[in-house]
């Protein structure tokens, strides 16, 4: 009976998560970690349920996280994480309402065992980032510049396969769109500046590393 009634609770509370969409990086880990709880691996489209499929946000921060915990060591995984932002980008540019992922992604796992420890460590930076940074010049974040930050996020996704040739030369560029992502669910112009200045600095630093290195 229990067995019976697992997919139906799990069903319950995926509805009950994205009934409101996450509003700080801890709502993120939150949703992540109550998605993990209970699975031995975590999909694609798992996570799409937990955050729901309107909120911009989620969709450009939890990949950037995946690359910054271990599993981003894994070889071709950073290019499979930019492939994800990418679709996404692509969507928020043309002004979709709801998400959409090809099947063979929604499919693809991850260990739910690593993603409750990636979630814990990011606990303390998420703490941080929540505290200071909210609502500054919201106008940056209005859905013109929402557009440009989804086309400069598209630009990013395609710096990473090649800097994944680098050791830890993609992290440049997802943190750039994690902060892109975090602009957007806080509604912060100035992280959007940051970011965009990180955005700059990472595609320099790859340009440098190929160019002049």
């Amino acid at each position: 009976m229990t067995e019976q009634r697992e997919p139906l609770r799990l069903l319950f509370r995926f509805a009950s998560m994205a009934e409101d969409d996450p509003h700080s990086i801890n709502d993120i880990l939150d949703r992540l970690h109550e998605t993990a709880e209970h699975e031995k691996k975590v999909s694609v489209g798992q996570m799409m349920d937990a955050f729901g499929h309107r909120s911009y946000g989620p969709f450009l921060i939890v990949p950037p996280l995946i690359e910054f915990s271990p599993l981003g060591a894994i070889p071709g995984v950073p290019t499979v994480l930019a492939l994800i932002i990418l679709i996404f980008a692509v969507q928020i540019l043309i002004g979709k309402k709801h998400f959409w992922l090809p099947d063979f992604i929604l499919k693809r796992a991850v260990s739910a065992d690593k993603l409750e420890k990636g979630t814990k460590k990011a606990r303390s930076t998420a703490r941080f980032l929540d505290r200071h940074f909210h609502g500054r010049m919201r106008w940056l974040t209005t859905k013109p510049f929402v557009r440009v930050a989804a086309a400069i996020t598209i630009l990013l996704t395609l710096a990473v396969p090649p800097l994944e040739l680098l050791p830890f030369a993609s992290t440049g560029p997802m943190l750039a769109i994690a902060t892109l992502g975090l602009a957007l669910l806080v509604r912060d112009g100035m992280l959007m500046i940051l970011a965009s200045v990180i955005a700059i600095a990472a595609v320099g630093a790859g340009l440098w590393f190929f160019v002049g290195g």
